[in-house]
């Protein structure tokens, strides 16, 4: 059997649950996702530990804080006038605590993501972390085919 190697295309059940074991995404019981290693549609901790995998392995791994998705950085929790947002954002948008909201690039195309974690008058603070930067995550696996 081929095992995984970088550029490998594979078609498997996945889980990742958050520290307290919720689920973020499962694909058990739904459809197989399909992906190639490499392209950036899992996290590059969660890739290197499908290297060397083959077909009909079923694996569960407990990444420890900070390993999926980087250590929590306070400098990308920030302060966003209004008045920003109101340039930037959707015509009569509003904005409540834990909405997320999407930011573009300079060249309009979409950036990245905030959520929003307080609100005041004439600002709102906007978390840039990923959700489950500095935790602990189990990730789960059931590899169907190697390409």
């Amino acid at each position: 059997m081929k095992p995984v190697d970088a550029g490998s295309f594979l078609t498997l059940h996945y889980r990742l649950a958050g520290p307290d074991g919720t689920d973020v995404i499962n694909t058990f019981g739904a459809k197989p996702a399909t992906l190639s290693l490499g392209a950036g549609q899992l996290a590059p901790a969660m890739e290197s530990l499908l290297l060397g995998l083959t077909a009909g392995r079923h694996e569960t791994f407990e990444l420890d804080p900070g390993i999926a998705f980087g250590a929590r950085r306070p400098e990308l929790v920030q302060r966003v006038a209004r008045k920003l947002l109101t340039q930037l954002g959707p015509e009569g948008g509003t904005f409540e605590v834990g909405d997320v909201v999407q930011f573009p690039r300079p060249d309009g195309e979409p950036g990245f993501a905030g959520v929003v974690r307080e609100s005041a008058d004439d600002w709102l603070l906007f978390d840039f972390n990923h959700p489950l930067a500095g935790q602990r995550v189990t990730f789960e696996v059931e590899l169907i085919e190697v390409l």
